[in-house]
């Protein structure tokens, strides 16, 4: 006997938002029927809850109050001098720069949109193109079993459609900048598909921020897909820094590697209210390296959710992991981390860390560390670890007349700096930082 489940207040507003906006939306017939699908399956799953095992730690069913309304054609007014405000330390990098605005591309403040070695298309425009691919395009993400990216299917609006040409080599970073302004809260869905061709070399940054006076709520839900070709190498940053009292971010990276490539990927999360952070790779070819690092920061309520799941199919792969988090407080940070090795995969090299540094002892910090092992001829670990500020650290720094605020910057800044120094770009890695020592400075 089964039993039904009633829906919440937020499911039933996200299913009634979509009949109104869903001739709104971006996409030819074809594609306007694969939106229908997405809805009806996320009617069907619902937000994921705590009975979920993948959502043990992270229960959207019950964070996740109300819909917001669907930003659809937005066309709030911006200047460059807005954007370059609201990337803050970003701005300062010499960038390819791609901007969208709540949800929807901005040509004017883009520069620029085509160059050597690479072509970008928005997807608002190739969704509503008519072109046979743009149904497939439209799924291209879509898990059967994951009612985030069904609602991201459902409802996106615009993102980057972005193709790095074999053998190209771009010497400035693309950056893809997501930008929240305006007074009025929001919901938006944006989706960002990159194929990096064969023995390319490319820096991808994405940024999610807000521009000051922006609402303190707002909801994102962004999925990226990226596909990397053989012998490419890819640096590839997400710096989701947020600024208000309600904001929710969800977000996907489905990303899937060539035989021999090098793939460095980097998360930075702070200033959102709830954030999940789901990260899928995929193994192609052999002999290819798998770096992923991350830093999670919380204050006040803070509920922050990084979940991977790392796929050796094939033999012979490197893949490191190392997630920080700085919780204080009363927030809370989540990791779980998964590691599977498929039967044909001998010679796989896979190893995970996860740690946590907690502030207030009302900071909690949970880590899930998983192995799934079917081949004999591997190495594989992985740890995690949970503390607080080393007192005896504290008092040397103090007995040599070093302040305690400015002592306590010095020794989260230190522990975090182990994972911002996997990015190999300087330039970037010390963006990042920044972005960090802002927060550290609210502390």
């Amino acid at each position: 006997m089964s039993v039904a489940v009633m829906k919440t207040k937020a499911e039933l507003s996200f299913a009634e938002s979509f009949d109104h906006v869903q001739d709104r939306l971006p996409g030819s017939p074809a594609v306007k029927q694969v939106r229908r699908s997405a809805a009806d399956k996320f009617a069907e799953l619902g937000l994921p809850h705590r009975r979920i095992e993948e959502w043990k730690y992270t229960d959207l069913r019950s964070a996740v109050k109300d819909a917001l309304p669907v930003r659809v054609g937005d066309a709030t007014q911006m200047t460059i001098a807005d954007v370059i405000v609201a990337l803050g330390p970003l701005a300062k990098l010499e960038t390819h720069r791609v901007v969208f605005v709540n949800g929807r591309y901005r040509k004017e403040l883009s520069s620029p949109d085509q160059l050597a070695g690479l072509e970008f298309e928005d997807l608002s425009s190739v969704l509503s193109s008519g072109d046979e691919n743009a149904a497939g395009l439209a799924s291209l993400t879509a898990r059967d079993d994951d009612a985030v990216l069904s609602l991201n299917t459902a409802y996106m609006t615009d993102g980057a459609v972005v193709r790095i040409q074999a053998g190209a080599e771009l010497v400035k970073p693309l950056l893809i900048a997501h930008v929240r302004a305006g007074g009025e809260p929001g919901f938006t869905a944006v989706r960002n598909v990159i194929d990096v061709g064969a023995k390319a070399s490319a820096q991808i940054i994405e940024a999610f921020v807000s521009l000051p006076g922006a609402a303190k709520e707002g909801q994102a839900n962004a999925a990226t897909q990226i596909t990397v070709g053989d012998e490419a190498k890819v640096v590839h940053v997400k710096c989701a820094a947020d600024t208000g009292d309600g904001i929710t971010h969800l977000s996907n990276w489905m990303i899937r590697l060539g035989r021999e490539t090098d793939y460095a990927g980097f998360q930075l999360t702070q200033g959102v209210s709830l954030a999940r952070n789901q990260i899928f790779v995929a193994f192609d070819g052999e002999d290819t390296k798998l770096d992923l690092s991350g830093v999670f920061l919380g204050r006040g309520r803070d509920h922050i959710d990084t979940t991977l799941v790392v796929d050796h199919a094939v033999p012979s792969c490197e893949s490191r992991e190392l997630f920080k988090g700085v919780l204080d407080d009363q927030s809370r940070g989540v990791f779980q981390g998964k590691i599977i090795v498929q039967q044909i995969a001998q010679k796989t090299d896979g190893k995970q860390m996860s740690q946590g540094l907690l502030l207030s002892p009302d900071a909690e910090f949970d880590s899930k560390p998983e192995l799934e092992i079917f081949a004999d001829d591997v190495a594989c670990g992985h740890g995690a670890t949970c503390t607080e500020l080393d007192k005896d650290l504290m008092f040397y720094c103090e007995s040599r007349g070093i302040p305690s605020d400015i002592a306590r910057g010095l020794l989260i800044e230190s522990f975090i700096g182990e994972a911002v120094e996997k990015i190999e770009d300087e330039p970037i890695a010390e963006v990042v930082m920044e972005f960090a020592r802002g927060w550290l400075s609210k502390t």
